[in-house]
């Protein structure tokens, strides 16, 4: 293969959003073109009028550039190339490679209807196809005809898919495909025959739903002319249970992963692991992914949707992040939840977080324990924990907290030492009750690291709140 040849293509339907399929066969496609030093095109097939909406074509931009799918030609756009689809078609029409046929969708189907009583392939049965001898019925008055596309009728369409290996399809099996609509509109089909031709597409990786159409592309092309693409299928991604992945799996726009917390590094990372393999490899950079691509490791087997997987992953990614970063990350999540970060050691309180933090989202909500407003514990908590021992020893803690010259994690590890020794406890009998008088949790990170990024004087003061309640000095 000629590196400096390849052309591969993304081509969504702005109908919804980019899905988690969509995503990975971008991501693909991309990493193909890089791999080869060659061109990545982004295409929009919005000829469904009825269906596209600007919404979905913002959201499959947006979605891209979140992943960082760079591509070096497009967004083209089909409905700003009608003009020249009209002319393909006017060519095959004067070639005789195609007809108008007058067929109403009623008939069509009244066709099919009786193939089926025969046991035979249900599809139009060729009453417009123009043969030689053959005499065609009268044009109906007031109908508008479609364009069809002549279909071989004998022989076969071959292919070597990249990833399913030799496919053979007889043209018996296949309809003279519909390329016009009555109104003249190009019809799927035949919109990506002539944009794959138009753009020099090399190499087509899509999902494997697209497997029955392509004998009818390869067909088109041959037709016009046109140079075959080399395919390349990839299973679908299967839900945890097996099933077809849908939203109740998470089957939502990529886009709402990253309002969910998620990494684009780690999609990606998640994704390319989707149907794809390099060894043993489980976690690697964009830069390795395209360096390692092929298509050889491509899965012939569904891949299978694993959130806890993809949470392990978004975790790495995670701690991997510069302080600058996680402040850029997470400081926009705390300001949506009213969160206050002045006065506080924001880039000490996010990394005392981060190793512990699945998503983003986790991550600010862990941090509200310092930017948003104290909520003590409740009642059942505080009559759980808030024994009298337990306040007894508090007492003991805030006494010796208070002589601190120097309000430092590593001191106040020493104070909780010499409280549990003079108390002859375990940390369990203050590290808890301490937390709860303090945080109003019972699960915090490292106590001592949280004392000392709250402060001498907030920490003192709840602890005098607690104490003052139960009466204890």
């Amino acid at each position: 293969m000629t590196t400096a040849t390849v052309r591969t293509r993304f081509a969504p339907s702005p109908t919804g959003y980019l899905h988690l399929g969509g995503a990975r066969t971008a991501l693909f496609s991309w990493a193909f073109a890089r791999h080869h030093q060659g061109q990545f095109i982004l295409r929009i097939e919005d000829t469904d009028l009825e269906r596209s909406t600007p919404e979905a074509v913002e959201a499959i931009l947006k979605g891209m550039q979140w992943l960082d799918l760079d591509h070096d030609e497009g967004p083209f756009y089909q409905t700003q190339h009608f003009e020249r689809y009209k002319e393909v078609i006017q060519q095959l029409l004067d070639e005789g490679k195609a007809y108008y046929c007058y067929s109403s969708p009623e008939e069509v189907e009244a066709m099919r209807e009786a193939a089926r009583a025969k046991g035979l392939k249900p599809k139009y049965d060729g009453t417009w196809r123009p043969e030689a001898g053959k005499t065609l019925p009268p044009i109906p008055a007031d109908r508008q005809p479609v364009v069809r596309f002549k279909n071989p009728q004998d022989g076969f369409v071959m292919w070597d898919d990249m990833v399913k290996g030799p496919i053979t399809i007889a043209n018996a099996e296949l309809d003279d495909l519909i390329i016009a609509r009555p109104d003249g509109s190009p019809t799927y089909n035949f919109c990506v025959v002539v944009d794959d031709w138009d753009m020099g597409i090399t190499h087509v990786i899509r999902g494997d739903d697209h497997v029955n159409n392509t004998p009818r592309q390869i067909n088109i092309l041959e037709a016009l002319g046109a140079t075959i693409p080399v395919y390349c299928h990839v299973p679908m991604i299967l839900g945890p249970d097996g099933q077809k992945l849908s939203k109740r799996h998470g089957a939502v726009s990529v886009m709402e992963y990253h309002h969910e917390g998620y990494l684009p590094e780690a999609m990606v990372n998640y994704l390319a692991r989707l149907g794809w393999s390099h060894g043993d490899d489980e976690i690697f950079s964009r830069a390795q992914f395209i360096e390692w691509f092929n298509t050889d490791n491509l899965s012939k087997a569904a891949a299978q949707w694993d959130p806890k997987k993809l949470n392990w992953l978004n975790a790495h990614y995670i701690k991997q992040l510069s302080d600058e970063e996680l402040m850029q990350a997470v400081l926009p999540r705390i300001e949506a939840r009213g969160g206050q970060t002045d006065g506080f050691d924001t880039v000490a309180i996010l990394n005392l977080f981060k190793d512990r933090a699945e998503t983003l989202e986790q991550l600010a909500d862990s941090a509200m324990l310092f930017f948003g407003p104290y909520q003590a514990a409740d009642e059942a908590l505080k009559a759980q924990v808030l024994t009298p021992d337990a306040l007894a020893i508090l007492a003991d803690f805030k006494a010796r907290a208070e002589q601190l010259d120097d309000w430092s994690a590593e001191n106040l590890a020493a104070t909780i030492k010499e409280t549990l020794a003079a108390k002859a406890v375990k940390m369990p009998a203050l590290g808890i009750p301490l937390r709860v008088a303090i945080t109003g949790q019972k699960q915090t990170p490292s106590v001592d690291a949280v004392l000392a990024l709250l402060g001498r004087d907030v920490v003192l003061a709840r602890l005098q709140q607690v104490l003052s309640e139960q009466h204890i000095k």
